[in-house]
């Protein structure tokens, strides 16, 4: 049995080849359940992580995700939801995957092996930059060539492994341990160890929205609304936060160019778009600090 865990063969999946096909699923499913528990022991990790992430971006830093293979796939959808989702620039994200995109169609491996490549891709790292490299076995060479490289240009490193004493973790900022399970497919780490990783992509990326004052009573409000759901989205949002009927929350989504913000704090009576931006960078981007001033002006009470 290989002594790395994301390499060892899992018990459960003796036999599994000769099994009916409901009870492969069983096994299958059982197995995405363990990898998906192992999240709860990383949240301090995690915590810790989101905090670098706000913190870069808002003081203009750029999130560079790395990765490579299905982890890499599981960084680049992270990455990818954040300017539509909580209207974090694109100019700020950076998705740096081995390969490029065009190994999007077949993810050869060998990418992952090619220090080169890594030392020409890191470029684009500055220090003021949160990187997060993420691999399931945390020895990745392309991963952890650019880690090595981030630290050296000060850029804040936080790693991504799902292997206990990963070299990926040496120097980090902040080190997410996601212990899962030996994979049924043994070596398979798109399986157990990429749900894992979703998962605490997932909370990172959230908590760090939040910490930026991205999402209110559950709410995202400041999402890119861009098509016809997220615009009726957009005004739902309106109308649910401000108390308004759909009419007043459209009105004033249109007056506020989109921005579900400043829309809020002008259908909860802010006086115009500049006296809403105005409350909004007092309270550091959080709507629920900027409801209160203009509560405090204008007697409006909902949310407060």
């Amino acid at each position: 049995m290989s002594r790395i865990a994301t390499e060892a063969k899992n018990g459960m999946a003796d036999g599994i080849d000769a099994l009916e096909a409901r009870d492969v699923l069983a096994i299958l499913a059982s197995a995405q359940q363990q990898a998906a528990g192992v999240v709860d022991d990383a949240s301090d990790s995690i915590a810790t992580a989101a905090d670098l992430v706000a913190e870069t971006i808002r003081a203009g830093g750029k999130l560079v995700y790395v990765g490579a293979g299905s982890s890499g796939l599981m960084a680049m959808a992270d990455a990818l939801e954040l300017p539509g989702t909580y209207g974090i620039p694109s100019e700020q994200i950076v998705v740096l995957l081995a390969g490029g995109i065009p190994s999007l169609n077949s993810l050869p491996g060998a990418p992952e092996d090619d220090i080169d490549l890594a030392a020409r891709d890191a470029a684009v790292i500055a220090a003021g930059d949160c990187v997060l490299c993420v691999s399931a076995s945390g020895s990745t060479p392309y991963a952890v060539a650019i880690a090595d490289i981030a630290r050296e240009r000060g850029a804040r490193l936080v790693a991504m492994a799902n292997n206990a004493n990963a070299r990926l973790f040496q120097g980090a900022d902040a080190a997410i341990l996601l212990q899962t399970p030996p994979e049924v497919v043994a070596g398979s780490t798109r399986m157990g160890a990429g749900t894992a990783q979703k998962i605490a992509f997932n909370m990172l990326s959230t908590l760090a929205a939040i910490k930026l004052g991205h999402v209110h009573d559950g709410h995202m409000v400041n999402l890119i609304a861009d098509n016809d759901k997220l615009r009726k989205r957009a005004a739902r949002t309106v109308s649910e936060i401000a108390g308004v009927d759909d009419a007043t929350a459209a009105q004033a989504l249109a007056e506020a160019g989109g921005s579900v913000k400043i829309a809020v704090l002008l259908a909860a009576g802010a006086s115009d778009t500049a006296a809403a931006q105005a409350a909004l960078d007092s309270s550091g981007q959080a709507l629920r600090g900027a409801l209160a001033e203009i509560k405090d002006t204008t007697g409006f009470r909902k949310h407060a």
